[in-house]
């Protein structure tokens, strides 16, 4: 028998959020249980397909907080892969602003120590700002791995991005590195 384990997808607002239902699936492939969620924009973003992907994982997509004392409608994380994460999530998060549900959560996450993957995709003006670069050590200092330069993703120019050039399968291989248990 196989035990699946649960690996929380976590994107933000960046064109590759558009192919995340072929990254479900070869996360699945992969033998995880997936469970997505999303920034709230980007769930205005992928707003028609909330259903599907809820179908999909057999999960709810969540991208709120639930109301206290209400249950958890997911399993717990083995692994949590955030990406595309935005300038502003990589910020926010290792600023410690959980404004949002998926930053709270991977924030907490820290203190827990799941194990976490995060890629950026953020383009080359936005690297520029110092902030970027000190959130980056800070959650690697914390313990995420970082996808992020050499090896990872690497900032495109402003409005250059192509999703189908994000390095998702790079981002899938660091998980399951992350999630395999030791013997």
């Amino acid at each position: 028998m196989t035990i699946r384990r649960t690996l929380y997808l976590f994107c933000s607002a960046a064109p590759p959020v558009f192919d995340v239902a072929r990254v479900i699936e070869e996360a699945q492939a992969d033998g995880w249980d997936v469970c997505l969620g999303l920034t709230p924009t980007a769930a205005d973003w992928l707003a028609g397909s909330l259903d599907g992907l809820a179908v999909l994982t057999g999960h709810p997509v969540r991208s709120q907080y639930k109301l206290p004392g209400d249950p958890d409608v997911w399993p717990p994380a083995d692994v949590i892969l955030f990406a595309p994460a935005t300038f502003n999530t990589v910020n926010s998060w290792a600023l410690g602003l959980t404004s949002n549900f998926i930053v709270g959560v991977v924030a907490e996450g820290i203190g827990k120590g799941i194990p976490m993957v995060a890629m950026p995709c953020v383009n080359a003006a936005y690297v520029r700002h110092p902030q970027f670069e000190q959130s980056v050590a800070v959650l690697r200092g914390a313990g995420v791995t970082v996808l992020y330069g050499e090896g990872g993703f690497v900032p495109h120019a402003p409005g250059g991005q192509r999703s189908e050039a994000y390095p998702w399968r790079l981002a899938l291989n660091a998980v399951s590195i992350l999630g395999t248990p030791e013997p």
